[in-house]
């Protein structure tokens, strides 16, 4: 499964299963299969992108989002906190995602998904810092931010992995210039994370 994550930059993900699943579309190439499932967690411009999700989405794609994205992507499928639903041969999870920082309120219910298909469980944290929801899930695989904007710094990264000790952890949010971490804050975060996971750093596009 490992090998089906490819990461587009920022916080966009595809996962190239069955279904083929897109997390967070923003700034992303269309591609020769549409997706049919997209994750958007809340209505911030980075991780909804309506135009982005148009220019992706197929006749039968499921856009899946919390209330906010449901309000400005036509179509769209709302969940909530806890809420399950199980498309063809995956299951996708809303798990609660929010931060001390103002920009992400637990107010504006802004989601997280755990994804469970082919016999593993992938958490996508979204934008959040840790949260006691966060102490309940067991992911084999783990996909979160590094970069502190409001979302997990490499610091509470690290404690997010000793707590949950994933078998792989992919972080996102870093190598770009402005509000992301460097290069080198991912390279901290693999060494530090080691005896608790292999983290992996992804090339953007592979």
């Amino acid at each position: 499964m490992i090998e089906k994550i490819k990461w587009q930059g920022h916080s966009s993900f595809v996962i190239d299963g069955d279904p083929r699943i897109q997390i967070a579309p923003w700034r992303v190439v269309q591609e020769d299969a549409a997706p049919d499932i997209i994750l958007v967690g809340h209505d911030h411009y980075d991780h909804c992108s309506p135009a982005d999700i148009e220019k992706i989405r197929g006749d039968n794609t499921v856009v899946i989002g919390n209330e906010a994205v449901g309000r400005v992507v036509t179509g769209a499928k709302v969940i909530r906190d806890w809420q399950s639903i199980s498309l063809g041969k995956a299951s996708i999870k809303a798990v609660p995602a929010y931060s001390r920082d103002p920009r992400h309120p637990r107010r504006d219910r802004g989601l997280g998904f755990v994804i469970s298909m082919q016999f593993y469980d992938i958490y996508y944290v979204g934008d959040s810092n840790i949260v006691p929801e966060m102490s309940m899930l067991r992911p084999d695989i783990l996909l979160l931010p590094i970069d502190g904007y409001g979302r997990l710094s490499v610091e509470e990264a690290l404690r997010l992995v000793t707590m949950l000790k994933p078998r792989w952890t992919i972080p996102y949010n870093w190598g770009r210039a402005g509000e992301e971490a460097t290069a080198l804050d991912a390279q901290s975060f693999k060494v530090r994370a080691a005896p608790h996971s292999e983290v992996l750093l992804l090339p953007v596009g592979q």
